[in-house]
């Protein structure tokens, strides 16, 4: 009994870290980096977003999950929030909310730039849910041939609520052109990017350079750092929030 004591103390007393994922993922995605030493300096909490591994909601935007995400991360205190790709600005609107402990964000290749939704952006380019999980599923499984990462994340994104991800690609489209993402994000918390320049379109690139965006360069890992380098990535985090 003392020893379960101790463990739920040494929990609580850990700070808090929301894990997001990006566009049709689950925090399943994480599962890779709650093994990394990671752990033990802090409470890793892998969220699924509604439609992605939660039940969905009635409407499914940026907005909707921001407000889920931003009512979790009181319930946890959580002040961190690792945020996958899109979910950079679901977090981003997220810890705007007046009343959201967020603090500080740490993007994985978030949204910067409207070339960044090359895949939840394409959602608007068909007429319903269903026409486009199954383009969207076409195009992923011609990149899955040869590589584990991609298949991993098309089995999720077969598993989402259709409308769901029909939904926030649309809404993913229009936020990216009536604002800036990256602009978005630096105005929301502190932000910390982590990227792999190879992975990222120019103009984010450009963005990056030109912008005061503390940035972290995870060489050789995928989209899905969490995935294939949780070591590196877990190393990365600790090393930035000591800094910060």
């Amino acid at each position: 009994m003392a020893d379960e004591q101790s463990d739920v103390a040494f929990s609580q007393g850990r700070p808090a870290i929301l894990l997001i994922a990006g566009f049709g993922d689950t925090s399943e995605m994480y599962s890779n980096l709650l093994k990394t030493p990671l752990a033990n300096s802090f409470r890793l909490l892998p969220t699924d977003l509604p439609g992605f591994g939660a039940p969905a909601l009635e409407t499914t935007n940026l907005q909707t999950l921001a407000c889920h995400v931003a009512e979790v991360a009181r319930l946890e205190e959580a002040r961190i929030i690792v945020a996958h790709s899109v979910a950079s600005i679901v977090a981003s609107l997220a810890a705007a909310q007046p009343d959201c402990p967020l603090r500080q964000i740490l993007s994985l290749e978030g949204n910067l730039t409207a070339e960044d939704a090359y895949f939840s952006g394409t959602a608007a380019d068909h007429d319903d849910p269903l026409a486009f999980r199954t383009a969207f599923l076409a195009r992923l499984d011609d990149m899955a041939e040869d590589d584990p990462v991609i298949a991993r994340y098309r089995q999720k994104v077969a598993s989402a609520d259709a409308r769901a991800l029909w939904d926030l690609g649309c809404d993913a489209r229009r936020f990216s052109n009536e604002e800036v993402p990256g602009d978005v994000l630096m105005a929301s918390a502190d932000v910390t990017y982590f990227y792999n320049p190879e992975n990222c379109p120019q103009a984010s690139l450009d963005r990056i350079a030109a912008s005061r965006m503390r940035r972290v360069v995870l060489a050789d890992a995928s989209h899905w750092p969490s995935v294939d380098q949780p070591e590196l990535l877990a190393r990365e985090i600790q090393v930035s929030l000591e800094n910060g």
